[in-house]
């Protein structure tokens, strides 16, 4: 039976690198899936997942009109034979709820496992409308670790740097990397803001 997976992590936990290698593991035994990422999102270039190691792979772009639940299914009526054997989505935190809704669509009424990859938290420790509904519809709920950037505890939050200082105020998506972005635990974030 098919189930939805919300995987979480903070920044520099390996969430892409995660997708590639599910992809690659049901492909590699002649299994189609089909990967889903932002069209926001083209640090690895268009239409594409990438991971900080340095892999990536083709994906179908989707922005906040994107029906998920009607390009799967488009998906299926062309392929021969149809069949989709999972469903993988690159920063899920990005999703809205209505995609929230589809992605459940995908798993309840199509019968394909669904893996969604994301942030949990913002940098101001709020959570993406994804997350959030993807907390509360997700069958099974997984939290990707990594340390924090500055001791060796695990990192749960982000702090967002604008040209190298720590900042908690600005638009709430901002798409960036190791220069813009660090995965810290609580106690340093909060060290951060301290003398602010």
């Amino acid at each position: 039976m098919a189930q939805l997976y919300y995987k979480y992590g903070t920044m520099n936990s390996g969430k892409s690198f995660e997708i590639i290698k599910v992809a690659h593991n049901y492909e590699e035994q002649g299994k189609p899936v089909l990967i889903f990422s932002p069209s926001i999102d083209t640090r690895a270039g268009t239409n594409k997942v990438g991971s900080r190691a340095g892999l990536s792979r083709p994906s179908i772009p989707v922005d906040d009109k994107t029906n998920l639940y009607d390009l799967v299914h488009k998906h299926l009526a062309d392929m021969k034979p149809k069949r989709i054997y999972c469903v993988l989505v690159d920063e899920a935190q990005f999703l809205n709820k209505e995609q929230v809704i589809q992605l459940t669509q995908i798993v309840d009424e199509l019968n394909i496992p669904v893996m969604a990859f994301g942030l949990k938290n913002d940098f101001q420790n709020q959570l993406f409308e994804g997350s959030y509904n993807l907390l509360i519809q997700a069958d099974k709920i997984e939290e990707i670790k990594t340390i924090c950037w500055y001791c060796d505890r695990k990192a749960t939050m982000v702090i967002r740097f604008s040209n190298g200082v720590p900042v908690n105020e600005g638009p709430k998506i901002l798409i960036g990397g190791n220069e813009d972005y660090k995965p810290v635990c609580r106690k340093c974030y909060n060290n951060a803001f301290k003398s602010k």
